[in-house]
């Protein structure tokens, strides 16, 4: 889920984590384990959308700050998670936001999803980038009903490409107006934007490796539509408590409910605080038929 960097008085990339399942030995290197699964292979099949979140053992992925609404919570956020966070955009062709993170990322509240260009933590993942032959960033997709957002200039360099993603009946107007800016603008539902058909949408565009750095509305959605293929989610080994939260799903029941399976586990001891974090990925193994 989008959201700001981890404050970097936590430990930093140098500490071994351990891979639980499939069960091996202790002492893997952070760096590289989400690079490892090479989502890049899953292209070659159509169209692979896939997730990520953090959350807390009582299931916060955001918590009411001051001021601000829901954000992801200092207790959870770490740099260690960043890094993999980092290392799963980078393999994409296109990265799924919304237009609230637009919004916060023009009044300074967000930061760049993609930051391998002005951390020299993270250049090795700029050269992992260029060494395949990729632009020099993902494209980005905007998913809003709204439409009440601005295109940040410093979010246009480098080549990227920007997809807005709406309903028939958003705001015509302003679908002229990014569209008069060469802009693509999908319409994806009518009053509200389905997994399907956005699917559908950007597929043909040409678009493969989809992820989705976005918030739970847009996973619920994904899900509902039978188009997310797998969930990479952090557990930190926190209890937050808190009465206003968000979930990794904000939608309606699932009928069936979306079944899971266990792809890997890591355990990482060294953040956030004593008790450390898990690492875990899941393939969606039941879908709705597109």
């Amino acid at each position: 889920m989008e959201g700001g960097l981890a404050s970097m008085n936590e430990p930093g990339l140098e500490g071994s984590i351990q891979q639980l399942y499939p069960q091996r030995e202790d002492g893997l290197e952070l760096k590289g384990t989400y690079l490892k699964h090479d989502l890049r292979s899953k292209a070659a099949g159509g169209v692979f959308f896939y997730a990520n979140f953090i959350s807390s053992l009582d299931g916060r992925i955001a918590t009411a700050q001051e001021g601000a609404g829901l954000g992801v919570p200092g207790q959870t956020a770490n740099a260690r998670d960043w890094r993999l966070f980092q290392e799963l955009a980078v393999q994409s062709d296109l990265v799924i936001s919304s237009g609230r993170y637009l919004r916060d990322y023009a009044s300074g509240a967000a930061q760049e999803i993609l930051q391998i260009y002005d951390d020299p933590t993270l250049a090795d993942l700029e050269n992992w980038r260029r060494s395949r032959g990729l632009s020099a960033y993902p494209d980005l997709a905007i998913v809003s009903r709204s439409l009440e957002f601005n295109l940040p200039q410093q979010l246009l360099e480098g080549g990227r490409s920007f997809v807005v993603i709406t309903t028939e009946n958003s705001d015509a107007a302003r679908k002229r107006e990014l569209r008069s800016r060469t802009i693509e603008v999908l319409e994806c539902g009518v009053d509200d934007v389905e997994g399907t058909r956005m699917a559908a949408a950007l597929e043909a565009l040409g678009y493969r490796l989809i992820y989705s750095a976005a918030g739970p509305r847009i996973a619920h959605m994904l899900l509902a539509g039978g188009v997310l293929n797998r969930l990479y989610l952090t557990f930190a080994l926190r209890l937050l408590g808190g009465a206003e939260f968000a979930s990794i799903i904000e939608g309606g029941l699932f009928e069936p409910p979306v079944d899971l399976r266990l792809l890997s586990l890591y355990y990482d001891r060294h953040a956030p605080g004593p008790a450390g974090q898990l690492f875990a990925a899941f393939d969606v193994v039941q879908r709705q038929n597109r």
